[in-house]
């Protein structure tokens, strides 16, 4: 239903998570010439690049990025980014799942505040990942996107998912039809 109407132009859709880009990052395969393996120092305690995006299937990608642990604050400060930056005459919904951090009291607080500039919440139901379809981009950029050189030092990582946000939509994109 949302995306129907978001087809009949009366209204943005984002779907709305964070992700966490970090060395020790799990890397579940990878593929070299035989006699020539591939290695990656593992790190176990890594610094960590949050990104927190929303993402349309239309190709709008909308991120903030921060070292700093995740909370509700930078929860906050993200979707303040995203009101900051839509046409104030355009109506959005965002879905977003039941994380602690989208439902403590700060962030509720805000959600009038977000309503008043034409931007409305919807909560996925609990346990229902798959149906937030920016895990398809996370998905992506992790184990199909960023080389495997990419962790060989954070400010390489950094980049790299850098280059890979700003280019969304233009370099890379993911077809959702």
């Amino acid at each position: 239903m949302l995306q129907q109407r978001e087809d009949q132009g009366e209204h943005e859709l984002y779907y709305f998570d964070e992700s966490g880009f970090s060395q020790s990052s799990p890397v579940p395969y990878a593929w070299s010439p035989i006699g020539q393996p591939f290695e990656v120092t593992a790190y176990s305690h890594s610094r960590r690049l949050n990104v927190l995006g929303f993402l349309s299937r239309a190709g709008k990608l909308v991120y903030h990025t921060t070292t700093e642990p995740a909370t509700t604050e930078t929860v906050i400060e993200a979707f303040d980014q995203l009101v900051a930056q839509k046409d104030p005459d355009t109506f959005a919904v965002v879905v977003l799942d039941n994380a602690s951090m989208h439902r403590s009291k700060a962030f509720r607080r805000k959600i009038v505040e977000w309503l008043s500039h034409r931007v409305h919440l919807v909560y996925l139901s609990a346990y229902s990942p798959e149906l937030n379809l920016i895990e398809i981009l996370w998905r992506q950029m992790k184990y199909a996107w960023l080389p495997l050189s990419a962790y060989l030092s954070f400010d390489r990582l950094c980049n790299e998912v850098y280059c890979l946000l700003g280019g969304y939509g233009v370099e890379r994109a993911i077809n959702f039809e």
